[in-house]
């Protein structure tokens, strides 16, 4: 990159966990961030599932240069081995780390388009010698130009969930139905939120932590003094298996392994049933307004009141679309992160630490990292996020063999299937493939749910 270029300020876009921890990091190198945020607090996103608590300790989700930033301003560091919920991280950690960098952070600043400052994506002339460009629309309405040396984009996938379609598509009348289904795990601490689900008959579409927790919480809500009639039916793509409630008390994340537990105890006292290979085709109405899910099978399933579609979260590239990004077709990962984390090789919930070299695009310059750094893929942790952008603020500052130096080691989930497993109905499990032996198959036995007057 052009010298002319350095003086320039790193944006970073995005002021959630790792983009703040991106921030904090160049600090610490002497380089300038500029962080934009389009909600209006840093964090906004995570304050937007504020009420559901992390399986990630303390002493894992504060980033080292972010602590050092934070230790002068009189921050008081929370215990460590407390699990924290995501209103206390965006509280405790974040807001004060947003307020440590000051005027480096700007919210209500959504970006619209990155590109090279006079080069549009076909231009080859002189192109990495050139500024980025990123054009940012302000909650006023009022539009900017920022000139960048370079680009990290810390944005999450939060704003875009994946549908409850089984084809990867919205199902035919999921848009009509837009009244009786939320993409995000309920506050069931809300009491308008509570009443909602008290007493109904829910269906959860997914198969990770998330959906893991909707369950606990219905099965919560059943057991409470105003929640008879509570139920849940829980739609699963692929069959039941020893390894469809995660690693249980083999995960090194307890509290991560205590989730899968949960919603196989929910299962187990009758609280949800378990609807297997079921890819969900439309959404139709009975004569009372119910939903009634149809498969692709052709299969119909007794109405329900609500649905929670759990079914992870895709990447927003659009405003990226000017740079010339590696990414892998199938994740939407960079190519050489992907192959570490695609559920069609492997299904192990560990990925070794990575940096900037995995990081890297065509487009010099640009890191996405974080949770858009997965693509589609799902066990992404805080930890990993932090690893990135480490290596990233360090490779921008040209030390690259701190950039490339691993300084974390990430637990184990107790959990490692055989290739292709994560969205097939009735695959056996295998020790080929993947990235450690399989387990042998271990089928679940459910209870008989409760009788419901």
């Amino acid at each position: 990159m052009a010298t002319s270029t350095q003086q320039l300020p790193v944006a970073v876009i995005g002021a959630g966990p790792v983009g703040l921890a991106a921030a904090a990091h160049l600090v610490e190198r002497g380089i300038a961030p500029l962080v934009l945020e389009a909600g209006d607090k840093a964090g906004a996103a995570v304050r937007a599932w504020g009420h559901v608590r992390l399986f990630s300790t303390w002493g894992e989700v504060v980033d080292p240069a972010a602590g050092k930033l934070l230790a002068p301003t009189g921050w008081t560091r929370p215990d460590p081995a407390a699990y924290p919920s995501g209103g206390e991280w965006a509280k405790q950690y974040l807001q004060p780390l947003a307020d440590a960098l000051g005027d480096r952070v700007r919210t209500g600043a959504t970006v619209t388009g990155v590109s090279r400052a006079g080069r549009d994506r076909i231009v080859d002339a002189d192109r990495e010698r050139q500024p980025f460009v990123v054009h940012v629309e302000h909650a006023d309405g009022r539009e900017e130009r920022i000139l960048a040396r370079a680009v990290i984009d810390a944005s999450g996938t939060w704003a875009t969930a994946g549908p409850a379609g089984g084809s990867g598509l919205p199902a035919l009348g999921e848009k009509a139905a837009a009244d009786r289904i939320t993409y995000r795990v309920p506050d069931l601490g809300n009491p308008a939120v509570r009443a909602r689900y008290a007493g109904r008959r829910t269906a959860v579409i997914g198969s990770g932590a998330s959906a893991f927790t909707a369950l606990a919480y219905l099965a919560e809500l059943a057991d409470s003094e105003n929640g008879t009639g509570t139920h849940a039916v829980w739609i699963l793509r692929r069959g039941i298996s020893g390894s469809t409630f995660g690693g249980g008390t083999a995960d090194q994340l307890p509290a991560r392994g205590a989730l899968g537990l949960a919603a196989k105890a929910a299962v187990e006292k009758g609280h949800a049933d378990a609807v297997t290979g079921f890819r969900t085709e439309a959404f139709e109405r009975d004569a009372d307004g119910r939903l009634v899910l149809r498969g692709e099978d052709g299969r119909r399933l007794d109405p329900v009141d609500e649905v929670i579609v759990l079914t992870g979260f895709r990447p927003d590239l659009s405003f990226l679309d000017e740079l010339r990004l590696g990414l892998d077709e199938r994740l939407q990962a960079p190519v050489a992160l992907a192959p570490l984390i695609d559920p069609n090789q492997h299904s192990c919930g560990t990925v070794h630490p990575h940096g900037h070299r995995a990081l890297s695009h065509p487009e010099q310059g640009v890191y996405l990292v974080g949770m858009k750094s997965y693509g589609r893929a799902p066990t992404f942790l805080a930890m990993t996020g932090y690893e990135q952008v480490r290596s990233v603020a360090a490779a921008l500052a040209g030390d690259l063999d701190a950039a490339d130096r691993v300084e974390l080691t990430l637990p184990e989930t107790g959990v490692c299937g055989g290739a292709g497993l994560f969205d097939t109905a009735d695959s056996p499990q295998t020790d080929t493939g993947g990235c450690c032996a399989a387990p042998e198959p271990r089928l679940v036995q459910l209870a008989a749910p409760k009788h419901r007057s």
